[in-house]
């Protein structure tokens, strides 16, 4: 009898578990975020500036919602990094259901944000409440990545709180390998979307 399982209550465990993800340490798995990363202009510092100070300002009039993650700071990244055009394009709540090897399961759940690109996924973004730990994303957003039918090229991720940023790279081949990049936290001095634009950028390019 098949099981289904909802994605959101999957974890790291169960996933090393039934795919045999493999966690990476090797610092040279996961450059994209490292290595050659863009610079932004001085427009994009103004506008970026303006998307931090309307999260702190959110952020006193709580409780913050995902889907005023989304408007407050999410679509703005993407429309600034240009994912809203050609080649990209966005998709939101897109369904999805992953078969395990052995046929017993499905894990089932939506994805908030997908960017695609010629039928490839090249990003998928789980934004949570503002109150949550981007660790409550991140064995969600590793499901809904190891359902890429593309086993060839890597996928990456980013998960959001709105505050907090953390970008993922996973690599399917055989054996399901991931690695994290640091994270990044809104709330620091200057202003950590610098980063995550530039990031953002580069895996657009990479990919």
């Amino acid at each position: 009898m098949t099981q289904i399982i909802q994605a959101k209550d999957i974890d790291l465990r169960w996933l090393i578990d039934k795919f045999g993800l493999q966690f990476v340490e090797d610092e040279n798995f996961f450059r994209e975020w490292q290595d050659n990363l863009p610079e932004i202009t001085d427009i994009e510092k103004q506008y970026l500036d303006k998307i931090k100070a309307g999260f702190v300002n959110l952020l006193n009039y709580p409780h913050l919602l995902e889907d005023v993650v989304r408007m407050a700071v999410l679509d703005p990244l993407l429309f600034l990094a240009e994912l809203y055009l050609q080649p990209f394009y966005v998709r939101s709540e897109e369904s999805i259901d992953i078969l395990t090897e052995d046929e017993g399961v499905i894990i089932k759940g939506k994805i908030d944000v997908l960017v695609l690109k010629d039928q490839f996924w090249v990003m998928v973004i789980e934004s949570k409440r503002a109150s949550y730990s981007i660790e409550a994303g991140l064995a969600q957003i590793l499901a809904y990545m190891l359902g890429n039918p593309n086993s060839e090229n890597p996928c990456y991720g980013m998960i959001t709180t709105g505050g907090t940023f953390v970008f993922i790279k996973l690599v399917k081949a055989q054996t399901p390998r991931y690695a994290l990049s640091d994270i990044f936290e809104v709330r620091n001095r200057g202003n950590a979307l610098y980063d995550v634009m530039k990031i953002l950028k580069h895996i657009c390019n990479v990919i």
